[in-house]
Parts: structure tokens; C-alpha cells; sequence
């Protein structure tokens, strides 16, 4: 993701929260009295793909093991030395880290220097906790901060090894009480590790339980690792969190990364889990336990009823690593990696369709980067290897498209029409690759990241030194509701002009199909203490209708992250506002949905700043002004459905006609609002934000819009 708010993405990815920029005065027209829309059912579009609502993840600290996975336990293999105090260095080495990330650390019961990490044939990696014994007195290891339920049982297991008549414990702590807690005790230990499984029921629910190693006798015992998940995880992942993403029909995830990727290999994330090696993260500053790898990944996808896209390492990672990724998946049995997938309980191949080679290459944040020259040897060397593992799959560009944002030294004096100053430079990673790698992808990436409350203002940063870093070039803007939640929409507006401009240059691109996939996007906002509220729904439904608009070569989308639909804790997840309108939306405009002419009386206001950076030459939207709308029909042309965003403060009205189609009945509305724009829906709390259906009643052709609403109409065909 962008250098420039790659801090702010990653706790957007967390779900912790966003704070909207503050109101301001309008100073946009007003609208008309009465907004005439005129739909026309003749004048269709390219029916929408099944991958226009898609998803992404990547391991960001423990953001996938704690949104998605059942773990319970942080550092279960030992990465981290065990200490009372975490040391300096590793203090220091979390710098870059983000708050709210952090692991959960074990420390020693007992004495600290009975507990030491043993590099002499370690379990997993590169030590394991060795214990001293101290006769009757217990020693070993515990890990507070763990939540759990009141009634409900958890699994795990442990390995363990020891000097003969030692004796190990394993305790759920829930209370400060003798009584709260439960204990599995193991007795004939030996000199080689062996594995002993446990089950809890907690008697009383905590936020602050611990898990407790501790031994007893003479000698020393070694923990190899070891494993806590509640007994009703489902494949390893959380039940409730798998449900509600299941309702969202994102049709695809892209994974496993992202900035994570380009350090991680694929061969680590496959076999027992128990014996991959815990690795150290980068790009994000975090110790990932390559618990959740490639299997993993595919079981989510199959939970969730998604396709998977997968992303391969062209950071430190090869074009031979990248073919034998391929076979992995899908190379059948009588491949040499085909078999050592059946061996790890997959044998049939899991055929995924659609595979990217790298995550933003042309980034300075990137591990591995290069230079586009070099670049695109590189790429067309993985599209060889891969496609011969597997001539069926579709491979996609890491593109990106060229934005006066990006521009450094002299190129900031040139001209700031959003392209133009910077074709066919190093600076046009997608224009290069269009160039040098025709033949080797079928569809180009592009990645965008927004802030509210600001702009890139052009004319000051032609101003700027030559060496003043891009963030220079932002001012602070207040934005009305509106303005507000058009922003981004007018982002995926300038990458779908800019990618009209690609199709002049390069006219093959709409001649083969080549299509555009916005495989990581989010709109961010200021602070993160609170989660996405009503305004964020707001601007999510504008952004889904622009896209909508480009079904023509607009074919894929991932929203950064898959889990930031969701508020959740440790023991329980509810839809938040952004994730209520993915759900709309893949309720209501399944795959296959015909996108139809939709025309008003009321255009969307000229562009308030100087065109150029963000600001493209025309604002988004429909010419329905201040609402936006999008139509289409059902795949099987029964259903006239129409999306309208309402993101003003005031009921707004509008007269429709429809031709190529007569309507019957009284249509149904669903409707997502709230009492505010700041209304929430949080675990644990009573929801401020709903979706509610509806039957319309009076006249079948005049409508009212709530207030800060996002709605979508259905309308019968009389057939």
C-alpha cells in the first residue's frame, strides 16, 4: 500500500475505528425541487462479474489470527525469548509497529533464569523453552490477556518433553479464586517430544485469563509448542466471523499479501503446522507463526463460499519458487508437489483461476524493489515459470498508474494533467508493463488508499523543493457530508479516465479483453477509536456505484481489509457500517447483474479545486445531483434494481421514468440509516445502524430519499 498512509491502512485494517472530517458550509448548487431520472433498459452495459465486491487480507501483526483464525495463544512456537521484562532490543525492533498490534509475551513462573531458550534441536525454529525443575515448587511459563466465555469448552494440545518422573500442568486460568481454574496434568515425559491434548470448560467468562506451564520434580521439561482454540472453531477458524462473511458474496479474497509477501515463503506456510518455523515480518514489524499459509487460506475460501486469488512473491521471492507455488495448488498428484500437497490432506488440486505476480513492485515501502526496467523481466520470467505449471491460469499485472502524487524533483513543475507528464517514464509502471509484458497478463493491478479532510493541491507542490517528500504537497480541507463521501468515489472516477487514456495508447488492451483489478482500496479517515460510522457507509455506497459504472473493463475489486467489514473482539463480531453496505450490495447485485442507461435533469456539480492529483476533470457521480444512483437489471431480467445514496442531511426527492421495461407492483426498498452520521455498530452494543426493507406504497413513479441513507430498489418486470 502507499508509503504515504500505509500507517494510517494498517490500522483501518484492524478495525479500530474512523473519525470524520468536520462539517462545513456547502458550496455546491442546490439541487432541483423534484430530480428527474430517466432509465432506460435498452441501453445496457457489460453485466457485472462475480469478483466486483471481492476482498483482501495479509498477515499484519496478528490481525489475521485474531479476526479470523481460533487461536487463542500468542507466540505458541517460541519465537521471543522468555523474560519478566521484554528486552530492549525487542522493544526497539517494534518501533514501526501499530498500537493496538501487539503480542501478548509469556513470562516466567518461578525464578526468570529457570527458564532459558534451548538452540540444541529445537522443537520449531530456533530455540524452545527449556524449564528447570525446583522439586515440589512449581516452574514454568504463563501468558495473561486471553478472553473466555463462561460455559463454553476450549481444545489444544501441547508437546512436550522432559527428564523422566517430571510431571507437567497446563491450567485456564479465569479468577483470582483457588477454584477458577482448570488444570490437565502429564505425567511420563521422556526425552523425546511427544503430544498431550487438553480440554477446558471455563466456569465464569474474563477478558483477562491466563494459560499456565508449569512443572514439578527433578531435571527439566522443554515445551515444543503448543495450542488453545475454543472447541467450536471450524477448521481452525472462528465460527462467528466465518458466518458473517459468508453473507457478504465477495466472490473472491486476494491473498496472502501484500507488503507481508514480499518476504514470506510459501514453502514455510504448507505441512504440520506445528513444525513451520515462526518468521519474523519486515514490511509490518511483527512475528508471524505460519499457522494460517496456503491450505489454510484455501479452507477460508471455501468456508466463506469465495474463489481465492493469490498474490506470489516477486519481492525476494523467484520465478522458480513462483511455478512451484502454482504446482502446489494446482498440479495434480502425479506432479512432485501435487503429492506433497495429498500429503498434507488436499489431494485434490485446488485449480485457482486467478494469480498476481507481486504486491506494488514500484514501491519504495517494497522489499525487493526494483526498477520498472528490470522489472518487467521479471515478470515476463514468473509468467513462463507459472504458466507452465499451469497454462490455464489467468495472470495479472502489479500496475500503476501514473498521478502527479507520485511525482518527484523536476517532474513536479511539468504538466498536472493526472497522465500526460509522465507516459512512457519510469514513472508509468503500468504503461511500461503494457509495453514490455504484452502477452503475459490478462488483467493490471491498481491500488489506492484515501484520506478525508484533504487534497493534493498540484499548484503547491510545483511550488515544493525538489526534494520535499509528497506529503508536502497535501493541505487540509473541510468537506461537507457530501464532499465527504464523494472523495473517493472521485478517485476510482480518475483511475477509470485514466484508464480510457491507457486504451487510446494501447487500443489491443479493449481489444483482448485486458481488464482493470482495484485489488486494494479503502477510504480512511483521521483517528482510530471509533469504528466506520454512517458518513463511512455513505462514502462506500458512492464508491460501489462508481465502479459499477465501469463493468466494461473494471472487472475485479479487493476492499483492504476483508475483516475490516467486521467490529469483533476476542469472543464475539458484529457487521460494522461498511461492512452492512458490502452485504446490500452482494445481496442485491448478484453477479451477472445488467447495468442499465440511467440519466437526471441535475449534474454533479464542476470540480471545486483545479483539476490535477486527486480532483479528477469531473466529479463522480450520476446526474442526479446531490443523490447517487446506479441501475441494473437481474441476470434474469425479472428485477429492475436501482441504488440511490443519499449523503445529505435533508430527504431529497426524485420522478422516475423507465422505458425498455414496464414496472408492476409496488416496489421493495431496503434501506441502510441511522440516527446520525456517527451512529455505529459495535459488539456488544445495540446496532445504530440497520439495513430494513420495505414495501413502497403511493405513486409508482415519485419517490423520497431519507436523510444520510444508502438504498436500494427493487422493481419488478412485468414480463
Amino acid at each position: 500500500m502507499k508509503k504515504r498512509i500505509a500507517q494510517i491502512a494498517l490500522l483501518a485494517a484492524a478495525t479500530l475505528g474512523f473519525e470524520c472530517a468536520g462539517q462545513a458550509q456547502s458550496t455546491e448548487p442546490p439541487p432541483p425541487a423534484t430530480i428527474m431520472v430517466g432509465i432506460n433498459a435498452n441501453q445496457t452495459a457489460q453485466p457485472a462479474s462475480k469478483y466486483e465486491f471481492g476482498m483482501f487480507i495479509e498477515h499484519i501483526g496478528p490481525l489475521v489470527y485474531r479476526s479470523l483464525w481460533s487461536e487463542m495463544l500468542d507466540d505458541r512456537k517460541f519465537y521471543f525469548p522468555i523474560t519478566p521484562a521484554e528486552p530492549e532490543a525487542h522493544r526497539r525492533r517494534r518501533q514501526g509497529g501499530m498500537p493496538g498490534m501487539e503480542l501478548r509475551k509469556w513470562r516466567p513462573v518461578g525464578p526468570a533464569g529457570d527458564v532459558t531458550m534451548d538452540t540444541d534441536r529445537p522443537f520449531v525454529g530456533s530455540h524452545s523453552p527449556r524449564i528447570a525443575l525446583g522439586g515440589s515448587a512449581p516452574r514454568g511459563i504463563l501468558q495473561p490477556g486471553i478472553a473466555v466465555v463462561k460455559g463454553k469448552q476450549y481444545i489444544g494440545h501441547i508437546w512436550l518433553k522432559g527428564t523422566p518422573g517430571s510431571a507437567v500442568k497446563v491450567t485456564l486460568i479465569w479468577g483470582q479464586g483457588a477454584g477458577d481454574r482448570e488444570t490437565a496434568s502429564f505425567a511420563h515425559l521422556t526425552g523425546a517430544y511427544a503430544k498431550f491434548p487438553f480440554r477446558f470448560t471455563a466456569k465464569a467468562g474474563s477478558s483477562d485469563a491466563a494459560f499456565e506451564i508449569t512443572g514439578t520434580g527433578t531435571g527439566s521439561f522443554h515445551v515444543g509448542t503448543v495450542s488453545l482454540m475454543p472447541a467450536d472453531n471450524i477448521d481452525g477458524f472462528r465460527p462467528d466471523t466465518i458466518a458473517l462473511l459468508r453473507q457478504l458474496h465477495s466472490g473472491f479474497w486476494r491473498l496472502p499479501g501484500g507488503n507481508f509477501l514480499s518476504d514470506w515463503s510459501w514453502y514455510n506456510g504448507v505441512g504440520p503446522r506445528d513444525k513451520r518455523p515462526p518468521t519474523y515480518d519486515y514490511a509490518w514489524n511483527a512475528m508471524q507463526s505460519n499457522d494460517v499459509g496456503l491450505d489454510e487460506f484455501m479452507t477460508l475460501c471455501r468456508l466463506i463460499g469465495v474463489e481465492p486469488y493469490i498474490t506470489v512473491n516477486a519481492g525476494f521471492g523467484d520465478a522458480h519458487s513462483a511455478g512451484e507455488e502454482v504446482e502446489y495448488m494446482n498440479g495434480p498428484v502425479t506432479t512432485r508437489l501435487g503429492a506433497e500437497r495429498a500429503r498434507n490432506g488436499h489431494p485434490a488440486p485446488y485449480d485457482v483461476k486467478f494469480w498476481d505476480i507481486g504486491n506494488e513492485p514500484y514501491g519504495s515501502w517494497q522489499l525487493g524493489r526494483t526498477d520498472l526496467k528490470y522489472y518487467v523481466l521479471k515478470h515476463n520470467e514468473f509468467a513462463a515459470a507459472m504458466r507452465k505449471a499451469d497454462p490455464s491460469i489467468v495472470l495479472l499485472a502489479s500496475g500503476n498508474m501514473p498521478e502527479p502524487m507520485d511525482l518527484t524533483g523536476e517532474m513536479r513543475a511539468q504538466d498536472v494533467d493526472n497522465m500526460r507528464a509522465v507516459e512512457g517514464t519510469p514513472e508509468d509502471w503500468t504503461g511500461g508493463e503494457i509495453e514490455h509484458c504484452w502477452g503475459n497478463f490478462s488483467g493490471i493491478t491498481q491500488h489506492w488508499y484515501a484520506r478525508s479532510g484533504q487534497r493534493f493541491d498540484v499548484e503547491k507542490a510545483q511550488r515544493l523543493p525538489l526534494d520535499a517528500p509528497t506529503e508536502a504537497g497535501y493541505v487540509k480541507v473541510d468537506q461537507t457530508p457530501l464532499e465527504f463521501a464523494r472523495y473517493p468515489a472521485n478517485i476510482v472516477h480518475l483511475y477509470a479516465q485514466t484508464w480510457r487514456r491507457y486504451e487510446q495508447r494501447f487500443p489491443d488492451l479493449e481489444k483482448r479483453h485486458i481488464f482493470l483489478s482495484i485489488d486494494e482500496y479503502a477510504y480512511l479517515g483521521g483517528s482510530f477509536t471509533r469504528p466506520p460510522d454512517l458518513k463511512m457507509a455513505l462514502a462506500y455506497g458512492m464508491i460501489l456505484n462508481e465502479m459499477l459504472r465501469h463493468t466494461d473493463f473494471l472487472r475485479m475489486s479487493a476492499h483492504t481489509m476483508g475483516v475490516s467489514t467486521l467490529d469483533y473482539t476476542p469472543t464475539a463480531a458484529v457487521f460494522n457500517t461498511v461492512g452492512l453496505v458490502y452485504k446490500l450490495y452482494g445481496d442485491r447485485f448478484v453477479p451477472g447483474s445488467i447495468p442499465v442507461a440511467l440519466t437526471g435533469n441535475s449534474p454533479q456539480p464542476q470540480p471545486q479545486y483545479p483539476v490535477g492529483g486527486d480532483q479528477p476533470k469531473t466529479n463522480s457521480g450520476s446526474p442526479t445531483y446531490p443523490l447517487d444512483m446506479f441501475a441494473a437489471l437481474t441476470p434474469d431480467r425479472k428485477y429492475l434494481m436501482l441504488a440511490v445514496v443519499n449523503a445529505t442531511e435533508t430527504e431529497h426527492s426524485f420522478d422516475l421514468n423507465v422505458a425498455g421495461v414496464r414496472l408492476a407492483g409496488q416496489p421493495a426498498l431496503w434501506q441502510i440509516t441511522g440516527k446520525d452520521l456517527h451512529a455505529v455498530d459495535e459488539v456488544g452494543q445495540p446496532p445504530q445502524v440497520t439495513i430494513t426493507r420495505s414495501t413502497m406504497s403511493g405513486s409508482a413513479n415519485k419517490f423520497s430519499v431519507a436523510p444520510i441513507s444508502v438504498n436500494v430498489y427493487r422493481f419488478r418486470v412485468d414480463q
